[in-house]
């Protein structure tokens, strides 16, 4: 598995946006505090939005913000509302979709590095990840 460049700008926004909670934050903020092109981060604020994980607020002291605690977004949550499902393989999505996941003996690997993954991500919320430090 690896992240696109897309869901490491929305990590990054989540994060900045995680250390803001309770205001409202522009879109120009978030860009020149964490380095994401203007244009790329409107549309991926949109698909957080439409996650729920970040809340839109229209008109002149409009702008974003977290939608639910930190505590309560995973990376996991970002990965998945931007790119969607974890997994290395294929079959481990949808055994249908390959014809040899019934008699495959790597299959279950796939399956087992899914579940593992998943976990590890739903255990990393953005209140501990502010907490261990880093930039804002």
């Amino acid at each position: 598995m690896q992240i696109t460049r897309e869901t490491d700008y929305a990590i990054r926004c989540v994060y900045y946006l995680a250390g803001k909670t309770g205001n409202v934050t522009m879109v120009d903020e978030i860009s020149k505090e964490m380095n994401i092109p203007k244009s790329f981060l409107a549309k991926i604020l949109q698909k957080l939005s439409k996650a729920e994980i970040v809340k839109s607020y229209r008109g002149v002291k409009g702008g974003f913000a977290i939608a639910r605690g930190p505590k309560e977004i995973s990376l996991l949550d970002v990965i998945e509302a931007v790119q969607g499902p974890v997994a290395m393989n294929i079959c481990a999505l949808d055994e249908t979709l390959c014809g040899f996941s019934s008699t495959c003996t790597i299959h279950p690997v796939w399956v087992e590095v899914r579940k593992e993954v998943e976990k590890l991500l739903r255990d990393k919320n953005f209140s501990a990840l502010r907490a261990a430090g880093g930039r804002d």
